[in-house]
């Protein structure tokens, strides 16, 4: 049986890369994206239009998100796999000695941290539904509070840090239904969070992606019975939480 995947933030950099690897893969794919138009993301169709669905998403809002659901539910009864992958990155120079903008903050944790908790918990159903009943939300080592090294970077470190602990309360509250949750870093990636190429990065989103998509088939493999939340990087490299 063909199985069914929603990736936020697929407009372009991993969430692209996420929802062409599972396309390869054979997924049906529910590519939530953003923008209006995406020329990468409309491109696919021509290769996979019977796999891929197109879902215009803001994360950041109530009204989108159930929209979405509603456009998923229309076509198929289960989720296989949900990837909250969509995110901002904020101003990252302020140190406690500057002024903040307290605005922005609050819009970087209605997208990084409530965004993914709207998405698990609108589709929720769908994914409870399915055989692998398997969440990824897609971290960052900036969410690390053992590791935390960083003066700045108010918004982004602490709304991950949130998300992390969000994680591991939903996969509290959905292992006894044989749910599970990731969490994953998935790199330094060579992406347009700051507004330009960060050509510098380590990893092609197609790198980070491909073992991100890893993990994932790896765990599949396990019984969900005995999974922990666990928090570790694209390469299955265990982080401190």
């Amino acid at each position: 049986m063909t199985k069914t995947a929603f990736v936020t933030g697929a407009d372009r950099g991993v969430g692209l890369a996420l929802v062409k690897g599972l396309l390869a893969q054979g997924y049906d794919v529910f590519a939530g994206q953003y923008a209006e138009e995406v020329p990468a993301v409309q491109a696919l169709m021509d290769e996979y239009a019977k796999q891929l669905q197109i879902v215009r998403l803001d994360i950041a809002s109530d009204e989108s998100v159930v929209r979405a659901f509603e456009a998923c539910v229309e076509r198929t009864d289960k989720l296989d796999l949900l990837i909250n992958n969509g995110a901002i990155l904020g101003e990252i120079s302020a140190t406690v000695l500057d002024t903040f903008n307290y605005a922005e903050m609050l819009e970087v944790f209605n997208v990084n941290t409530l965004g993914s908790l709207r998405m698990s918990q609108t589709f929720m159903p769908l994914l409870l539904k399915s055989d692998s009943k398997f969440l990824v939300n897609i971290s960052s080592e900036a969410g690390s509070i053992g590791d935390c090294f960083r003066e700045s970077w108010y918004a982004y470190c602490m709304s991950k840090a949130a998300l992390n602990m969000q994680s591991k309360l939903i996969h509290n509250g959905i292992k006894p239904q044989g749910g599970r949750v990731l969490v994953v870093h998935p790199g330094w990636v060579q992406t347009f969070m700051q507004g330009k190429l960060d050509a510098a990065a380590a990893l092609t989103p197609e790198q980070s992606a491909e073992g991100i998509l890893k993990l994932v088939e790896a765990r599949l493999g396990r019984s969900a019975a005995e999974a922990d939340c666990e928090y570790v990087d694209y390469a299955d490299n265990a982080l401190n939480w």
